[in-house]
Formats: C-alpha cells, structure tokens, sequence
C-alpha cells in the first residue's frame, strides 16, 4: 500500500482513528508497519501488547502512554511519551483512561542495527524510552510528528527521517545485510514457514550445529530460534483468529490450530495463555468488546 489509507468515526464525542502505510521501498525489511491511531471519548481500557516478530516503536501524540506491567515482570511500571521495545515472549500491559493517540512503528529484528545502531538482542523482553537508543534523533522526530498536520504528513516524515538514520549509520538498507548471513537466513526462514521450521533443520540448513545457531541466533535477535519460532508461530495465529472475530466469524480454534502449526486445539490455548496471558476468547472479548458474543 503506497498512500496511507485511514479510517475515522466520529460519534458525538466519541473518536476513532487508524492510519497505516507501508514504509519507504529503502526501509522495506528493516520496517514491518507504521501504524497510527487516535481515540477520544472511549470508555478506559486495559490493552495487552502480545508477543510479535517486530521489535515496537511507539511516538505519542497526546497523552503519554502508561505502562502498568512490562513482558519482564522485573521492571517497574512506566509513563512514557515515547517507547522502544525488543522481542518478548510475554505480554506487556498497557492501560489509558478514554484517550490515546500516537503511531506505532514494527521494525525488523533484522534492521536494529541499521536503524538504531544496536542489535535487537540488546533490547529483548524490555521498554525503554526511545532516546535512551536514538539519542537527539528521536526528541526531533516526535516534535515534527506531533506538529505535522495529518497521517500521511507524519508517515512522510518517518520516512525521510528513517531513510536519513539508515545512510547516517552506514548501515545497508536492503534487508538488514549487515546481520551475520546465517542468522538473517535462519529468522526470514522461520517467518516464512510460520514458525514451524524445526531448530534441527535450520541448523542442516546454514551449515552450523545446533548449538552454534542457537547461541549466535539470540546473540542478534534476542530470543533463541526455537522461542522465535513459538513468537512467530502465535502471532500468525492470533492474526487469524482476528480476522475472523472482526468479520464475524466463527473461530473454529481445532481448525486454526491445525493450520497454524500447533498440535491440536488444547496446544493452542496452553501457547496462547503462556504468550498472552490469558485464553483467545478471553483476548478477543477484552480487545475487540463488540464481537464479544461471537468471541465467546
């Protein structure tokens, strides 16, 4: 999608909005999404940020966002105006009361260290403000995306800014090359088998032993190939299941299971309450509440 698409209800003084766009073509497989969003007029909520392949950038507009539990129970509950996250394998817990505005960015764990100049692993399982890794860069970014006046003036601007920090660290801008070889093949093969690539096959399949894989894979990523591939595998699921919630489907979870990879159903939802905390229906009932009857 090359031109930002949104959507907006405005219901009294109730508001809703949500843009996205692809990034650049010169940070395609360093950024996965830019995501914006704003709401106004809502009733207060508790949102889980589940476990995902991308690393989480979040810009506020508004109101700050507040962390009430971050996915290592270890560190303390936060506010911040702005938020940089690695992968994770459990939920982070993030609460607001009727408001929240900003744009979020998914970025590869494969173009950290060309856009932020570390590796992901450095930032696996916590939140950190965003200029505790981009320094000034990042308090110039958010003062131009809170005063451009609309979506697809702030997707620009990420843009131009991203593209900028891409050449200013040297760093390549196709596909996140500058990650060892091995382990670049071994996360964009788990992401396209949906997860279900066996640590064994990945191993055969750069030459390494399992061992060597496993400990240079989490060196860069973060997490070890096979608790990237669990990641990797519920992310897909939870996908479809949100899919379906939102036409109004039935979940059918055996079916879903079956074809994301896992077991059988009870597989399922014993990953889906370790990685979210809790089980699918219960997801989709807290996050979507008005499918809550076809959730349950």
């Amino acid at each position: 999608m090359s031109e930002a698409a949104v959507t907006a209800t405005v219901a009294g003084t109730v508001v809703n909005e949500q843009a996205w766009r692809d990034p650049a073509p010169g940070l395609r497989g360093l950024v996965d999404s830019y995501i914006g969003f704003r709401q106004a007029g809502v009733e207060p909520a508790r949102h889980r940020g589940l476990p995902s392949p991308s690393l989480t950038l979040i810009y506020t507009l508004d109101d700050p966002i507040v962390l009430a539990a971050h996915p290592d129970p270890a560190q303390p509950p936060g506010i911040y105006e702005t938020v940089l996250g690695g992968l994770h394998t459990a939920p982070a817990i993030i609460t607001h009361e009727g408001q929240q505005s900003g744009i979020q960015l998914g970025l590869s764990p494969l173009g950290a260290r060309a856009l932020l100049g570390v590796p992901a692993s450095e930032l696996a399982e916590i939140d950190v403000p965003a200029e505790e890794v981009l320094g000034p860069l990042s308090s110039e970014l958010h003062d131009r995306l809170r005063t451009a006046p609309g979506w697809p003036e702030r997707f620009a601007v990420l843009d131009e800014v991203l593209l900028g920090r891409v050449a200013q660290l040297g760093g390549p801008s196709d596909n996140g090359a500058a990650v060892n070889p091995e382990v670049s093949y071994a996360w964009r093969r788990l992401v396209r088998s949906g997860g279900v690539v066996s640590v064994r096959d990945l191993a055969a399949e750069t030459g390494w032993s399992d061992r060597h894989l496993r400990a240079r894979f989490r060196g860069e990523i973060g997490l070890a190939p096979k608790a990237a591939a669990r990641v990797i595998r519920f992310d897909r699921v939870k996908r479809v299941l949100h899919r379906r919630a939102a036409a109004g489907e039935a979940l059918c979870l055996a079916d879903v299971a079956a074809a994301c990879g896992y077991f059988d159903q009870g597989h399922l939802d014993r990953e889906f309450a370790l990685l979210a905390g809790c089980s699918p229906t219960r997801w989709l009932a807290e996050e979507f509440r008005n499918i809550q009857a076809t959730a349950a």
